[in-house]
Parts: C-alpha cells; structure tokens; sequence
C-alpha cells in the first residue's frame, strides 16, 4: 500500500494519508480530512510502501488543491489576523490574564482555535460565548507551554541561528538537568536555557555524543595513573580529550590526553540536591 506524508505547519509532525490513486507531487497542497476538520497540508512524503497491518486506520485525501483552495487559504489568514485583533481586545475586556500567541483558522471555517500562555488556569468561558457571537463558528481555546510558544513564533537562539524547535524539531524531547551536568556546562540558568526559558533543546540531540565520549573519558574525580604516577583528575574536556590532574605525591597539576593515562578507578557524576531544586522549573513544559 502506497501512503503519502502530509505537514500541516512549516516544522510539525508528519501525518500519513491515502492518495487513493490521485498523482500528488512533492510539495503539493492538499485537502484531507483530520480531527480538527477539513485541513490544507503540504506533501512531504510520497509514494512510500508500506504494510497496512502495521498502520491503523488511513483516512484518504480528498483532493489536490485547486486555484479556489488556495484563495479560500489566503482568505482564512486574513480571518486568522482580524480574529487575533479582536480576541486581544476582548481578553483585555474580560480582563484575563492570558497572552494570545496564535490564531488558527481551519480549512472550512468550522472552527477558529485560539493559542494562549497564562501562568494559571483562566476561566474564559465567558470569553469563548463573546468569540462565538462575533464570528459565528466553533471556538476552541487552547492553553500552550512556552516551549510551544516559541515553536509557534519563532526567533534566534543565543547561538545566532533560528530556533530548532521552529527550524527542523517536529516534536519536543524530554531536557534534563543531568544532560546539562554530563556535558560539562555551567549550571548557570542563563547559560543553560534557551528564550522560553527552558532548557535548550540542544542538550537532548547532542546527548548521544557526550554519553559516547563519557564511556572513554576518566570523570572528573577518578582516579587515574599517568607516566608520572597516580593522580586525581580535577578537570576534564570531552570534546578535547584533555584531562587535569592533580598528582598524589608532588600536588603538581599536569594536562595529558586520555589516551596517555590508565584508568583506575573512574568517578560519579552526581547532582547536588540544592542545585537540582534550584534549576527544577528549567525542566517544565
């Protein structure tokens, strides 16, 4: 059975769908049906073979869009900055602590969806019955992480490049302190995390890297013996592959490589109780 990959948002999950004999071409809008409602997508995935009984059920595509479709789209994103317009007027109205982050107007305009941050929960029933009279459609309003936020908006990272998240990440991986800990980085929040204020996503794909390379290199703490006798390692670089070490005998400090000492016994590392408390809330979605 041959399915093709359709992407709803620039960088976002992949969802597969039967062209049902249609010719669809890479890059293709086209029109599917989803649990939201009647969607536009784009292909980015076709013709890939693959073995129905491992896959549930796979909704066809209805159609490849047409000239009204993409009118219709642009139609919908003009509806998509007036309702942003309006739904900000009326939550400061209302009153609510809530701050709007996106708009999304489905392909038939069955429904309008409102992404919202708020540091609480918010009541806006009242708010969605005020929505629902102004645009007469299905509202939905949808509270989202700041991770999510600064996927939806996008921006630059204090590496210089645009955010992973918005960039190329479909789907957010767990972060955690430790990964910080393991890959020798300060655990200053500033350092650490990224602009929404969590831990920067890059620890997680550059783990697999430093785990490698932690299975080869003596810790910090281990002890280890060099061509001048056994000493303890008081510094260590992964990436270099430099160690400092501290002599038992002569308290002198050497640098060698980790290829020109033996290991005799390797260190933990560990996280202090007081530092994992203090940088928790770096870890939240």
């Amino acid at each position: 059975m041959k399915i093709i990959g359709v992407r709803f948002k620039s960088v976002g999950k992949v969802y597969y769908f039967n062209p049902k004999g249609l010719k669809v071409k890479m890059g293709d809008k086209v029109i599917v049906e989803t649990i939201k409602g009647v969607e536009c997508g784009e292909a980015v995935m076709i013709d890939r073979e693959i073995n129905p009984d491992n896959f549930g059920d796979i909704k066809p595509i209805i159609r490849v869009a047409t000239e009204a479709d993409l009118k219709q789209i642009e139609k919908n994103k003009q509806k998509e900055k007036d309702a942003f317009t309006i739904c900000e007027q009326k939550i400061a109205a209302h009153g609510l602590k809530m701050n709007l982050v996106d708009v999304e107007c489905t392909f038939d305009n069955n429904k309008l969806l409102f992404y919202f941050t708020a540091e609480n929960r918010v009541d806006f029933r009242e708010l969605v019955k005020d929505l629902a009279s102004v645009f007469r459609t299905r509202i939905e309003l949808r509270q989202i992480g700041v991770r999510d936020e600064a996927k939806m908006l996008g921006g630059l990272g204090i590496c210089g490049q645009p955010f992973c998240c918005s960039r190329f990440m479909g789907e957010f991986q767990p972060v955690s302190i430790k990964m910080a800990k393991e890959q020798s980085l300060s655990l200053n929040p500033t350092k650490i995390s990224g602009t929404c204020g969590r831990l920067m996503c890059c620890l997680k794909y550059e783990q697999e890297a430093y785990e490698d390379l932690l299975r080869t290199t003596p810790k910090v703490g281990a002890i280890v013996r060099t061509p001048e006798g056994k000493g303890v390692v008081t510094d260590s670089n992964l990436l270099t592959g430099k160690l400092t070490i501290k002599m038992d005998k002569t308290d002198a400090v050497v640098t060698l490589k980790k290829d020109e000492v033996e290991l005799i016994k390797d260190a933990v590392i560990r996280l202090d109780r007081n530092e994992l408390r203090a940088l928790k809330g770096l870890e939240d979605k």
